[in-house]
This record gives structure tokens, C-alpha cells and sequence, in this order.
């Protein structure tokens, strides 16, 4: 029965992966979003058009109570509402608004049409939405600061280690811009230890120079220059790795929100 439990679990998830695969033929395009919906439970997609509309009827007539996106305030959170999750297009909302909760301390608004009914109905669908499907998750742009003075940063302080027509030659076009601002303020971020520079001395031993293969608390194991492998357990060596970014790890007791952000507009510039 585990058994069953386990594989009926990876088939739920590899369905769910390849819902966010290119369909065939579409050069790229994001296909299967019928599937991503069923699999969360999300129903009908809002319709964007009506939910601005009742964005501008809720704000003022619900989000002193409900908050300015349905989240909750004095009243309660309604993305987490059975009510709005049971409704489809208005159907049970609408009468709830209308009527209201006065024993609950929520006012009627008989004056609504069904049209604006229906248009406040949808913007909490969006606001359902907005939280349960990641799918729709936008990152926000990071190019905020000054590219000249992110060029003047990087003359003085990483010039002497990187160069723009060198390692860093078409960077802006190789990473997006949240990427390369992660990769400032966690330089460490994407170094796999497989590429790590190390020297293994064993006891009564000469110094292997080498690259990582496998190191844990137990063992170690490179390959030197020549592609030879070894292997040894670590309380038989010393082992000494090369940190190609220390530099970078001072740098970050100094460094300011200004300076990442015009580092960051500097470089999206070298395509």
C-alpha cells in the first residue's frame, strides 16, 4: 500500500512538472496552464478586465475592513474564505454582499448591481489567485540605481580581480538582472564544489594539488592535473581549499544598498 501511496505521489508531481514544460511545436511558449489550475484547485482563471473593475468597487467599500487586497484587517482575511473559494462567478458572493452579515458586524450593500457584484467576485478570485498559483509570480526590477556610478564601483573595487572584456565580457547577456545582483551579495551562490581548487597533504606526505571531487566530513577525493584520482579519509590529510572569493567576502562588510544597486545597473550594460 506504501508502495502505491509513493508512486501515485511522483506521478502527481512529474505531471505537475511537465505542466510547465514548452508544449511541442510552440517554440518555447508555457503550455498545460488547464493542468497547472486542476492540479492546485484554483477553478476558472479571473477575468482580468472585471477584477480591476472591482478592485476600484472593494477598496473603498471593503478594504477598511477586509484590507486593501482582501488579506484581512479589522474584518476577516477573504483569499482564505470558504465562501469566496466555493464561488465561481459571483454566484455566492454577490448575495453575500448584498445582504451582508449583520450579526457579524458586516453592513448590506443593497445599492450594488449584479454587474458590480460580479466584478468584486473576481477581483477576489484574483486575489486567490495571486497567492495560490506561484505560476504567475513576476520578479520585480532590480535595475533601480545609477549605471556610471556602478562602472566608477567596479573600477575601484573589482577592476584589480575581473575585467569587462575578459570573465565578465557579456555578463548583462548571460544572466538576468536579479541573477547577477544575487551573485554580488552571495558570491558563493552557483560554485559547485566539484570546481574548487584544494591542496591534500597527507601525513608524513607531499602536498597533491587538485580539484574536488567529493569532500565531506569523512573523506576526500580529487583529481590533480594530470586527471589522476585520489582518495583519502580527512583525519589522514590536511586539507587546504583555495577561496577564490575572499575578496568578494570583504567586500560585503562594506558594501551599501547603493553600491549593489548601481553595480547591478553597471553591469546589466556589458551585453
Amino acid at each position: 500500500m506504501a508502495k502505491l501511496v509513493a508512486t501515485l505521489c511522483l506521478l502527481a508531481v512529474c505531471a505537475f512538472a511537465q505542466d510547465d514544460m514548452p508544449p511541442a511545436g510552440r517554440g518555447g511558449g508555457r503550455g498545460g496552464r488547464g493542468n497547472t489550475r486542476e492540479f492546485l484547485g484554483l477553478g476558472p482563471a479571473p477575468d482580468a478586465a472585471a477584477a480591476a473593475r472591482g478592485e476600484k468597487l472593494f477598496a473603498p467599500n471593503c478594504g477598511f475592513c477586509h484590507g486593501e487586497k482582501a488579506r484581512g484587517g479589522s474584518g476577516p482575511n477573504l483569499v482564505r474564505s470558504t465562501l469566496v473559494l466555493h464561488d465561481e462567478k459571483g454566484e455566492v458572493v454577490g448575495p453575500a454582499v448584498a445582504k451582508g452579515f449583520p450579526d457579524k458586524g458586516m453592513p448590506a450593500f443593497p445599492n450594488f448591481t449584479a454587474a458590480e457584484l460580479a466584478d468584486i467576485a473576481q477581483y477576489l478570485h484574483l486575489q486567490v489567485e495571486l497567492v495560490a498559483n506561484r505560476g504567475t509570480y513576476k520578479r520585480l526590477n532590480v535595475v533601480t540605481g545609477n549605471a556610471a556610478a556602478g562602472e566608477a564601483y567596479f573600477n575601484s573595487a573589482c577592476k584589480s580581480c575581473h575585467s569587462v572584456t575578459g570573465d565578465l565580457a557579456h555578463i548583462g547577456g548571460r544572466y538576468e538582472p536579479d541573477q547577477l545582483q544575487n551573485r554580488i551579495v552571495w558570491p558563493a551562490g552557483g560554485r559547485g564544489g566539484n570546481r574548487q581548487k584544494v591542496t591534500v597533504t597527507p601525513t608524513g606526505g607531499q602536498p597533491i594539488a587538485g580539484t574536488v571531487r567529493r569532500m565531506d566530513d569523512f573523506d576526500i577525493s580529487i583529481t590533480d592535473a594530470a586527471g589522476n584520482y585520489h582518495s583519502w579519509p580527512r583525519d589522514k590529510v590536511k586539507v587546504e581549499l583555495e577561496d577564490r572569493l575572499v575578496g568578494h567576502r570583504l567586500l560585503l562588510d562594506k558594501f551599501t544598498d547603493a553600491d549593489m544597486h548601481n553595480l547591478t545597473a553597471y553591469l546589466v550594460t556589458l551585453k
